[in-house]
């Protein structure tokens, strides 16, 4: 497998530079990954960049690398974000992880009306960074070029409000029209997932009068864990990322 880490410092390279990283990822890189001078590392900036060249120093406060390759990658469009809201057993968190590995290229931590797990006061800061340190993970183990925005937790109100800027894709078993059959129309693509309760009648309302499509994958009933991310897939293969 590639060996891929993130330095967000890193604002441009050219081939010859020195590249690397240090604190606990080039103590993971040397001590758990056993990186030694002269096998091949790649590095990115999380905004694009990435870089691959052989390992120059290998040491527990820092693993470098010389550039041997520069690529970049552009942003792709239209992005697709996903409103995970929270869910007990650590759900809502596997479905960030794995919705990072598909491409996603944000996610929102949403607080539904049947959300059991709450982010209120210190945990606001504490789930923030979590989902953050998850996402951070996913990239470098999926090695992609961009590293996914965590934003802000939002509310139903919140989130509703979103549909007049992108296009809000809400997924409910019960709805008429399969994701399948939606088209894309080229603006960037909110896809919500309630929790293992479902989103309530009234969210859904608020959703539908806000602008959003609702729509269902197949005559499942998925996990929140899972629904997110088998949405994305099919999105992916819709929008030609696939």
């Amino acid at each position: 497998m590639a060996h891929f880490y993130l330095n967000e410092l890193v604002s441009t390279a050219v081939v010859g530079d020195r590249v690397s990283i240090d604190g606990a990822e080039a103590r993971h890189a040397v001590t758990v990954s056993r990186l030694a001078v002269g096998e091949t590392v790649s590095i990115g900036n999380g905004r694009g960049l990435v870089v691959s060249g052989p390992v120059v120093t290998a040491e527990h406060t820092e693993l470098a690398i010389e550039v041997a390759e520069v690529t970049e990658a552009p942003r792709v469009e239209p992005a697709i974000f996903l409103a995970q809201a929270l869910a007990k057993g650590d759900r809502d968190k596997l479905a960030v992880q794995a919705a990072t590995e598909l491409g996603v290229d944000g996610v929102i931590p949403w607080t539904a009306g049947r959300s059991i797990s709450r982010w209120e006061g210190a945990k606001v800061a504490k789930g923030h960074d979590r989902w953050t340190a998850i996402v951070r993970e996913a990239t470098k183990q999926s090695i992609r070029g961009w590293l996914p925005d965590v934003l802000d937790l939002v509310s139903t109100n919140q989130l509703t409000r979103l549909a007049a800027e992108v296009r809000m894709i809400v997924l409910e078993p019960t709805a008429e029209m399969a994701l399948s059959a939606l088209e894309p129309d080229g603006r960037d693509i909110v896809l919500v997932v309630g929790p293992e309760g479902g989103i309530t009648p009234n969210e859904l309302a608020a959703f539908t009068t806000a602008g959003a499509t609702l729509v269902r994958l197949g005559d499942t009933v998925l996990r929140t864990s899972t629904a997110g991310p088998a949405a994305i897939a099919v999105l992916n293969a819709k929008l030609g990322r696939w």
